[in-house]
């Protein structure tokens, strides 16, 4: 079928959203409580706030990001050291336990990225605006300290609640072209020698913190997931969001913070939530894939082996990379919430080769990470019990994990339904293709330009992973998420 522009790409999305089950809107009971919020007076939130609005603060993040969580800080230390300091937004300020906005935040579980529109966890006027860590705002925070050593190890440092100012809002395309030295200084950086230094340092840090995980078995992966470029109901182009420098540095600092965060609850006995990916249940196909490439992996799970071979592949076939990295993570299992309790054996992070790992850093967008944040603030205020219960923790980890996988396939359908849109009118033409799946549920492709993902529908039979073919496009249906395709050659 083929479909003219304009769509109703974002009634789509809104349906997607009910569809898997959450509530788009927020209730008027939540935006009443919300809009009687007053801004915080600064110093007097706290009884000896340690201030800290004269450090060079800055954050990195998408050109258009409002819901600024994190903002990130470093010094030398002694022997080649290097002492991070991540600040947090305290969410949790604004939005305490039990509340409207707290009920219809744990609803949701997160906030949800279409591409087309955004679906917020929180209120605008919280995510965007009163708990938002914007530059030439003063803000409460919560700080993690870490120390980044010589040889890329950590170690965890104090965590304590602090007032920030966010001194400088950078992008990560920006950051990242002149990390890698194919842009300029971005304007910011430019303009100020200690910004510079800073960043320099904390891509310092960064570098040496992926090297130590890699070494160790973090596996290296590429996935696309192109987000469709939109103006009002037209799609324009699929833009795939590159890893750079600059995302990777937000990444290990956010990593390394996280870790931190489980060491800090794990030394006051509390109860928490962890984020784990199990060893795969699939190693065999794993095994098998890596065959097919000339590779021999471990009859049992292994991390750094795996590594490697993903390593190697990616500079053997960059090209085909996303689609292995894809297919590895399909065979790995997605990550998932499990309620912890002091003294169990934990399961573990196999993607990140770390042990004990959590989500406590983005607390506007995820809803985990406000309950890290209460149970850290009920350490640090010396309160008996904790804010939750392991029951209660028990059953927040599984519902929330079900949010997070929801999540994911509402974005999916739209970015489906955005190609399918901007395919609407290229009906008959042939594409060039890599086959990305081939099982009894079907054949899919992934077209190189633009990188849309679709169904081969006709002369499917003997195709294979990895494959690269020529297909013609029969049909589109951006409602249902459908790109038909027929095998040419």
């Amino acid at each position: 079928m083929q479909y003219q522009q304009p769509v109703n790409l974002k009634g789509i999305a809104w349906t997607a959203m009910q569809q898997y089950g959450f509530v788009p809107a927020f209730p008027p009971s939540v935006l009443r409580e919300v809009e009687r919020l007053k801004p915080r007076v600064f110093p007097a939130i706290i009884d000896d706030p340690r201030d800290l609005r004269t450090l060079p603060w800055s954050s990195i993040d998408n050109y258009d990001s409002q819901d600024l969580d994190q903002i990130e800080v470093c010094e030398e230390g002694p022997g080649g050291e290097i002492q991070v300091m991540i600040a947090i937004a305290d969410v949790d300020a604004y939005v305490p336990k039990g509340s409207e906005t707290d009920r219809h935040a744990a609803r949701n579980g997160t906030a949800v990225y279409t591409g087309v529109t955004t679906f917020p966890m929180l209120p605008d006027r919280l995510s965007a605006g009163l708990t938002s860590l914007l530059p030439g705002q003063e803000r409460l925070a919560v700080v993690i300290e870490y120390t980044v050593l010589p040889d890329g190890g950590i170690v965890p440092g104090d965590v304590y609640r602090a007032i920030v100012a966010n001194q400088a809002k950078l992008v990560y395309e920006e950051v990242g072209d002149w990390l890698e030295g194919s842009g300029p200084v971005p304007d910011m950086i430019r303009e100020r020698p200690d910004l510079m230094r800073q960043i320099l340092l904390q891509d310092r840090a960064a570098t040496r913190m992926k090297s130590y995980r890699t070494e160790r078995g973090a596996l290296v992966l590429e996935t696309i997931e192109p987000e469709p470029l939109v103006k009002g109901d037209q799609v324009f182009g699929l833009v795939i969001q590159r890893q750079n420098r600059a995302r990777c540095l937000i990444e290990e600092f956010m990593v390394a913070a996280n870790r931190t965060l489980t060491a800090f609850l794990n030394s006051a006995g509390l109860p928490m939530i962890h984020r784990v990916v199990r060893k795969p249940n699939y190693w065999e196909e794993i095994v098998a894939v890596a065959a097919e490439r000339g590779a021999a992996l471990p009859e049992e799970p292994d991390a750094e082996a795996l590594t490697r071979f993903l390593i190697r592949e990616k500079a053997a076939d960059p090209e085909r990379f996303p689609d292995l990295s894809l297919t590895v993570i399909k065979l790995m299992g997605t990550g998932e919430y499990v309620a912890f309790r002091p003294g169990e054996e934990p399961i573990g992070h196999f993607a990140l080769a770390v042990a004990d790992y959590t989500h406590g850093t983005a607390p506007n967008r995820r809803y985990v990470d406000i309950i890290i944040q209460r149970l850290v603030k009920s350490v640090l205020a010396g309160e008996h019990e904790p804010p939750y219960a392991p029951e209660e923790l028990d059953e927040l980890a599984s519902w929330l994990t079900g949010r997070d996988k929801a999540a994911q396939k509402v974005e999916r359908f739209v970015r489906k339904a955005a190609a399918a849109v901007l395919l609407g009118d290229r009906i008959g033409e042939t594409f060039e293709a890599f086959v990305t799946g081939a099982s009894d549920k079907g054949t899919y492709v992934r077209l190189i330009d633009p990188p849309a993902e679709g169904r081969v529908v006709i002369g499917e039979r003997g195709l294979r992973v990895g494959q690269r073919i020529r297909v013609r496009l029969l049909a589109v249906d951006p409602y249902k998420g459908y790109i038909d395709l027929g095998y040419t050659r």
